[in-house]
């Protein structure tokens, strides 16, 4: 959860990078409708346990704020709208989240006394906006996150048009929808004019980027990358969308970083099956195989999802060996829960508290890979992108470091890689002249 604070006017995001870089759409848009002390939560329904949070905060917000407005936007805005209406909170659709006319004073949405419709009522009424504050619009408008980062988030892409069993994303933001290419670059380019270095690509399916306009993510990257740009990071991945010109421009291209991060969910084909996952456990091991083949040093993350409804003992046993048999070193694990309107939440479920169990198994087989990883970058150099408190950055490969030395905020520097400290790794700033030494 990130928080970012204008005046009276604070926006929360929970949940994923595109919610972030959302949010500096949705900070903008509140900022620009001239509200006062408002609450924007930018929710997340992912799991229950996001949906639990955003109530919760709601109901922290008015209690200690009573005077306050208090907005709920995001997938559990989507999925509960009724509920955070009873709460007293003014709901604002997925695709309505980054419009000014969605956070105008509510004093200026009710009809004027001669009868007159309002300045904002006409608009919400009108047929031009009305459809676009529904959520019927079919265009997205790239996202891209706040210049209080030394990296910036670019959403590309929304929704999702394929049919997992697990996930209510399709029932949360409809079917995918890409930005146009020209966007993107426009978006990428005030990116680079406030300078940050770092692009790191998001979206609800980024894989299917370009799938409703007859495009591809590889042509995407490859029209970023004819920009000044010196590292691109790209967010999840669904393995089976990995064609061989995105594969090419992931193991060839230098300002690509070496850090991959796969949306596998299970490693056990009945459970993939079950899940209406595209891939299969074989694939997902040849696909990481053959990058860290033609990229040695490559990272892998994942998303991994236990107690998956049917799942027994030898199923789970199978997305256990998949930590190590794909080498995952950034995993994403989380225990599943039922969303309602799914079909997986009628399928015979194995109860929370095994599939904590086995959530907390896999983090800890996770942590072992992941701390033995980072102890083998010991005595290594790497490129680090200095954050904003200039004592943290990031390797290319994703490694979490903590500096021996302060350095510029947002500048790109070699440093020395001395030792592991928990899930990150402690390093010196080093000379150009001593990097071969």
């Amino acid at each position: 959860m990130s928080t970012s604070l204008v005046d009276r006017q604070e926006v929360v995001n929970f949940g994923c990078r595109l919610n972030i870089a959302e949010g500096e759409a949705i900070r903008s848009a509140v900022a620009t409708a001239g509200a006062r002390d408002t609450i924007v939560f930018n929710s997340c329904a992912v799991t229950d346990e996001a949906v639990r949070q955003a109530r919760q905060a709601v109901r922290r917000a008015r209690r200690e704020r009573p005077g306050a407005e208090v907005v709920v936007t995001g997938c559990a805005a989507e999925l509960e709208r009724d509920a955070f209406a009873a709460m007293g909170a003014r709901v604002v659709s997925n695709d309505a989240k980054g419009l000014v006319e969605s956070y105008l004073p509510a004093s200026s949405l009710f009809p004027r006394e001669d009868g007159g419709p309002s300045p904002a009522g006409a608009i919400l009424n009108s047929p031009e906006m009305g459809p676009r504050l529904r959520g019927d619009t079919a265009v997205y408008i790239p996202a891209l996150s706040g210049a209080d980062h030394a990296r910036a988030f670019l959403g590309v892409q929304t929704g999702c048009s394929h049919s997992c069993t697990f996930c209510a994303t399709v029932l949360a933001r409809g079917t995918a929808r890409s930005a146009t290419i020209d966007a993107v670059l426009a978006a990428a380019q005030v990116a680079l004019d406030r300078g940050q270095r770092e692009i790191i690509l998001t979206g609800v399916d980024l894989a299917s980027f370009g799938d409703d306009s007859d495009t591809s993510l590889a042509v995407l990257v490859e029209a970023l990358l004819t920009l000044p740009l010196e590292r691109l990071r790209l967010s999840s991945l669904d393995p089976d969308r990995i064609d061989e010109a995105l594969f090419a421009l992931l193991t060839e291209e230098a300002r690509i970083m070496p850090h991959v991060h796969l949306s596998l969910q299970a490693g056990d084909d009945m459970i993939l099956t079950r899940m209406k996952r595209r891939h299969r456990r074989a694939d997902a091991v040849r696909l990481i195989r053959r990058l860290k083949a033609a990229r040695p040093g490559i990272a892998i993350g994942a998303d991994l999802i236990a107690g998956f409804p049917t799942e027994d003992e030898a199923m789970f046993a199978n997305s256990l060996a998949l930590i190590d048999d794909c080498d995952i070193v950034f995993g994403h694990i989380f225990p599943y829960s039922p969303r309602a309107g799914t079909p997986a939440a009628r399928m015979p479920q194995v109860g929370r508290a095994i599939a904590r169990e086995r959530a907390a198994t896999l983090r800890e087989a996770n942590a072992r890979r992941r701390q033995d990883w980072l102890d083998a970058q010991a005595g290594r150099t790497a490129s680090i992108l200095v954050e904003r408190d200039g004592r943290t950055g990031h390797a290319e490969n994703f490694v979490a470091v903590t500096l021996t030395a302060p350095a510029a905020p947002g500048t790109i520097i070699d440093v020395r890689l001395l030792a592991r400290d928990g899930d990150r790794m402690v390093a010196t700033p080093i000379e150009a002249k001593d990097i071969a030494a």
